[in-house]
Formats: C-alpha cells, sequence, structure tokens
C-alpha cells in the first residue's frame, strides 16, 4: 500500500468518536496509578503486587455482583482484597526480609491461582449490564466518563488529606529517608505495611470498575498493569512540571497522575487508529516510558552543562 493510499484509508471522523471511549478508559487506569504513585514515588518502592491484585479486584467485583451484591458493595470488597494482598507483601518484606520487589513478584504469583479459585476455576466471567446495575458501562461512555471522574476526584481528596496527617507524613517521610525516619521514632515497617497495603487497595478498586466498564473479568486482565501504571505517573509528573512547575503541589501531583492515564490512552487509541500492528503496544508502552523516564534526567543534565558553561564563562 503507497503511503497517500494508507492515509486516505485512515477515517478522522472513527478517531474522534474513539477519543471518548479512550478517556473513560484512561480514567479508570488512572485511577491505578495513583496506588502506584504512592509505592512507587512516596515509598520508593517497585512493587510487582499490583499486576495480580489488579485482577483480584476485578474477580471480586464480578463474582460478588453476580452473587447479588450491589457493585458499590462489590467494589469496597475488592479493595479489602487487594488491601489484603498488599499486606501479605508487606508481611513478607518486612518481617521476612524479603526484598520488595520480590515478594511482590511471590504474592503476584500466588495470586493468579487465588483469582482462579474466585473465579470457580474459570478463565473469565461475564457480568452484564442488562441484567446487573453497573457503576459504568462501556455502553453507556459520557456516563462512565463522569463516573469515573468524580470517584477519582474524591480518591485524589481523600489522598490529600491523609497523607497530610501525622501518619501520612510519616508514611511519605519513610520513603524520602528512612534512616532519618527510624531516628527520630516512626515504625518505618509499619509504614511500609500500610503504605503497600493502600496501593494495592487503590489498584483493586481500579481492577473492579475495569471489569465493571468491560463487562468481564479475565485472568490476565493485570498482566502489564504495572508499566501502564508507571507510564500514567511518569507521563503527569511530566506534564504536571511543564504546566504548573514549581506551583505543582501535592494535590496537583495527584491529579496529573491521573490525567497521565488519560494521555496515556488517548496515545494509544491514536496507534490504534494509524492502524499499526496492536501486538506491538507492549513494546510501545515500554518505549513510552522510557522516554518519559529518561526526560527528568536528560533535563537535569541540561541544565547542570549550562551550569558548567557559566562558571567556565564567568
Amino acid at each position: 500500500m503507497s503511503i497517500s493510499a494508507y492515509f486516505a484509508s485512515l477515517s478522522l471522523l472513527k478517531l474522534v468518536k474513539n477519543l471518548p471511549g479512550g478517556v473513560s478508559q484512561g480514567i479508570v487506569w488512572g485511577i491505578m496509578a495513583l496506588g502506584i504513585y504512592i509505592t512507587f514515588r512516596l515509598l520508593d518502592v517497585a512493587d510487582l503486587t499490583v499486576d495480580g491484585s489488579f485482577t483480584t479486584g476485578g474477580a471480586v467485583t464480578v463474582m460478588l455482583i453476580l452473587a447479588g451484591w450491589p457493585a458499590w458493595a462489590a467494589l469496597i470488597v475488592a479493595a479489602v482484597a487487594g488491601l489484603l494482598a498488599g499486606l501479605v507483601t508487606g508481611l513478607l518484606h518486612t518481617k521476612l526480609g524479603i526484598p520488595a520487589i520480590l515478594a511482590g513478584i511471590l504474592t503476584q504469583f500466588s495470586l493468579y491461582s487465588i483469582n482462579l479459585h474466585i473465579m470457580g476455576m474459570a478463565a473469565n466471567k461475564a457480568v452484564s449490564v442488562d441484567k446487573y446495575h453497573l457503576l459504568l458501562s462501556s455502553r453507556s461512555i459520557p456516563a462512565a466518563i463522569l463516573t469515573g471522574a468524580i470517584i477519582a476526584l474524591v480518591l485524589i481528596s481523600i489522598l490529600y488529606w491523609y497523607f497530610g496527617t501525622e501518619q501520612g507524613s510519616a508514611l511519605r517521610a519513610t520513603g524520602n529517608n528512612p534512616a532519618m525516619s527510624r531516628a527520630l521514632g516512626i515504625n518505618i515497617d509499619n509504614m511500609k505495611l500500610i503504605g503497600l497495603s493502600l496501593s494495592n487497595g487503590i489498584v483493586a478498586l481500579s481492577g473492579g470498575l475495569l471489569s465493571q466498564y468491560q463487562g468481564f473479568a479475565d485472568i490476565n486482565m493485570g498482566r502489564g498493569a504495572i508499566v501502564i501504571g508507571l507510564a500514567a505517573v511518569i507521563i503527569g509528573e511530566v506534564l504536571g512540571g511543564a504546566i504548573l512547575g514549581k506551583r505543582l503541589n501535592f494535590f496537583g501531583s495527584l491529579t496529573f497522575t491521573v490525567i497521565g492515564g488519560v494521555v496515556y490512552y488517548l496515545v494509544i487509541v491514536i496507534v490504534l487508529w494509524l492502524k499499526l500492528n496492536s501486538n506491538d503496544l507492549k513494546l510501545f508502552t515500554a518505549v513510552v516510558v522510557a522516554l518519559f523516564l529518561a526526560v527528568p534526567y536528560l533535563r537535569g543534565q541540561r541544565k547542570s552543562s549550562f551550569a558548567k558553561l557559566k562558571k567556565k564563562g564567568g
């Protein structure tokens, strides 16, 4: 196919129609990224539990809705299930001395079997929007965007309040400087337990939202979640820094994390619209994350280079 024929085959109208769906999914994954932000940025821990706890949230939500539970109640139980998964990772790390990244891998690995048991040994379970009242569904994109945005805003507000409390500040201090925090009398093991639990509770909540949105829970729905979450966090940080600069506060950082999820999914929509091979999406995601991770470093290197030139010129 020639280049002119390729561009002629692209429908701008189709792209415009698909963008709202990208926004709605981006908000859900942005909520998941809030959980990753807690471990990755505040605790300075690479927690791989999320690939499993995300699926746990979806599995618990769907099975409880099928059992007759209201969707909101199923989400609460899903968040608790994710919290327990994070607690297990925390206990493996703090009480048994297993490195955080390995503890997360162990929990994630075990959650595969647990999630299968939750879904009755089935690889996936469907929940129909026609039969059950779901909080958000892909059949009503505007309503899904509004509901997702409200949930995200409420969650951001709660996190902003919590991390301003004494315990929340202690948790942030633990990730920033563990040695100093211990010297100040902070129990850093407890802070890690709280942070990992809170993070995976939010991740499981977003898994429950996604299972409602797409109408099913799948055993592999959390595969690669950590990379997507990191992409949202990094994209949000870069955008926030570019738009607000030094005025970017903690509330803004949380907000831009969700926005990062939206931007990521809009890019995915554009990639699919360009008819690129969908099998390359994970490769594309890895490249995007690497590029955005490199931006702060390259920017710092550039500033330091200019500073050295100034000193030499002076």
